[in-house]
């Protein structure tokens, strides 16, 4: 059988926090899903309940843009206020993540650096 090899940083679909090996570089945040995905979310659910033995993604997808356009504006306004307050909670976390990013002007080996010539100066 063959392998298959995974990728170093997987991401938490939750938190939108990265795992693994670049982790340590700086999480990224994950972009907030629109108004279709967020239905979508829901939508997968009830079709797999009414279609246990469809295995196409396809399918799913075809079935859901199909119903997603058909829907008038009042019964997708849900799903738009949702994504809008994901959306805002996005941009809090992101604001947050430049200004911690801002606030440090130096690398890390810049500091170590700097670490190291303030040692060689007390001889």
């Amino acid at each position: 059988m063959k392998e298959t090899k995974t990728r170093g940083a997987k991401a938490d679909s939750k938190l939108g926090v990265q795992k693994g090996k670049n982790a340590s570089k700086g999480a990224k945040i994950k972009r907030p899903p629109s108004a279709f995905f967020v239905f979508m979310e829901k939508f997968r659910v009830e079709y797999k309940e009414s279609h246990p033995n469809n295995k196409s993604v396809a399918a799913v997808g075809k079935a859901g843009g199909a119903k997603w356009k058909s829907m008038s504006e009042q019964e997708k306004a849900p799903y738009v206020e949702k994504a809008a307050k994901l959306k805002s909670d996005y941009e809090k976390l992101k604001a947050g993540q430049v200004e911690e990013d801002a606030g440090s002007d130096k690398s890390k080996s810049e500091v170590e650096e700097e670490g190291d010539n303030e040692d060689e100066g007390d001889d």
